[in-house]
């Protein structure tokens, strides 16, 4: 495996090791359980915070255990090869509702709402999409203006996971309707018990079925000035760095995915029997293995690259993207084999690996579409030629 291709330390070695025993001891024997009756995966919330991974790369002062955003993809990584449902929830509050506030919070709105956050005694989650811009992020139709001592939202908000579970939601909205696409956008810390918040609607979805995914109203919310975030206008690249960790940790999710599905296949292959033999001893079976374990390799190396270059303080438009893109498209592609490898088991419930596929749909969606990816990774390439 390449895991020593990368300079782990031996925190990060020891993060890995506890998130397995958890995986391996509560968060996967729950899982089945989870994604059939949709509840809410609280107690895995619960014991996420208990370990202080909920604020991994938060700073001890405000909370946190102060490690890096790569303990925080190892823990994605762990986490996804037990549950699905349990990753996004987690990815959700801590890598984009938390990220924001560090990156644009005052220390007192850090000391204020991190070590709740951190602690898991208060979820958060993150008001970027729209009925109308979800791929088109900068298109927001939320709209923000000054009334006094406060501002005031109107909007609504679409495929807000933790929606109807969460205290705090990082919501943007356009402050300056004069500007552009993508300019005059403001982000605030809004108190999901406000007057004029509301959830009208869980979605009902094809995976990922224990994550809470909510349509959330924001009729006339009023919001203190002391909890804007950051400078008024100018939060939209801010929340583009938000989402190069997100794709990133997505990646990671996709790369857990496709490891619990192959890991299985490959257990599975060796314990059926066909034609008088193991499904393991036959050819065809053998290069989808092969293949599967290529593609997992390949993709552990891109998610861990631009893991560790975020954790060094760089940009990872590019490396975030093409890591998203591969791992996404790689999970359906070995959920796909190793549901063949199944056969007839592996289009049934019992057996975890149709389950584990419709998970990793949503990996091809969520953070930007495979497509945008694409678009992200073609214009770094082209724009960087062009000034070369």
């Amino acid at each position: 495996m390449s895991y020593e291709t990368f300079p782990f330390s031996d925190e990060h070695k020891m993060l890995r090791e506890t998130v397995r025993d958890l995986v391996r001891e509560k968060i996967a024997p729950r899982a089945i359980e989870l994604d059939e009756t949709h509840e809410f995966p609280a107690a895995a919330m619960a014991e996420l915070g208990e370990l202080g991974l909920l604020g991994v790369y938060v700073p001890e002062e405000y909370g946190g255990v102060g490690m890096d955003f790569t303990a925080y993809i190892i823990a994605m990584e762990e986490l996804a090869k037990g549950c699905g449902s349990t990753t996004l929830t987690y990815t959700a509050h801590t890598g984009l509702c938390i990220t924001p506030i560090l990156l644009l919070g005052t220390h007192e709105q850090k000391l204020k709402y991190l070590p709740a956050l951190c602690s898991g005694e208060e979820l958060g989650c993150f008001g970027l999409s729209e009925p109308g811009s979800g791929s088109d992020a900068g298109n927001l139709q939320t709209r923000a203006w000054k009334d006094g001592s406060d501002w005031v939202l109107s909007g609504s908000k679409m495929w807000i996971t933790n929606g109807n579970r969460a205290r705090r939601m990082v919501a943007c909205a356009k402050t300056d309707p004069e500007q552009p696409r993508g300019k005059g956008i403001t982000a605030f810390i809004v108190d999901m018990k406000s007057p004029g918040v509301s959830v009208p609607k869980i979605e009902d979805k094809l995976g990922l079925r224990a994550s809470a995914t909510a349509q959330v109203f924001l009729d006339d919310v009023r919001v203190p000035e002391a909890e804007v975030l950051g400078s008024i206008d100018t939060g939209f690249p801010v929340f583009m760095q938000t989402l190069e960790g997100g794709r990133v940790a997505i990646a990671a999710m996709s790369l857990g995915l496709a490891e619990a599905a192959f890991e299985k296949a490959v257990e599975y292959s060796k314990q059926r029997h066909t034609f008088g033999r193991a499904l393991a001893h036959h050819q065809t079976i053998q290069t989808y293995i092969a293949d599967m374990a290529t593609e997992i390799e390949a993709a552990r190396l891109l998610v861990y690259q631009a893991a560790f270059k975020k954790a060094a303080g760089e940009s990872v438009a590019r490396e975030g993207a093409m890591a998203k893109l591969y791992a996404s498209e790689m999970a359906m592609r070995v959920c796909e084999k190793a549901i063949q490898i199944h056969g007839g088991y592996g289009y049934v419930r019992e057996f975890e690996v149709e389950r584990i596929y419709r998970d990793a749909k949503l990996c091809t969606i969520g953070e930007g579409t495979s497509e945008v990816q694409q678009l992200v990774i073609a214009r770094q390439i082209l724009g960087a030629a062009a000034k070369g």
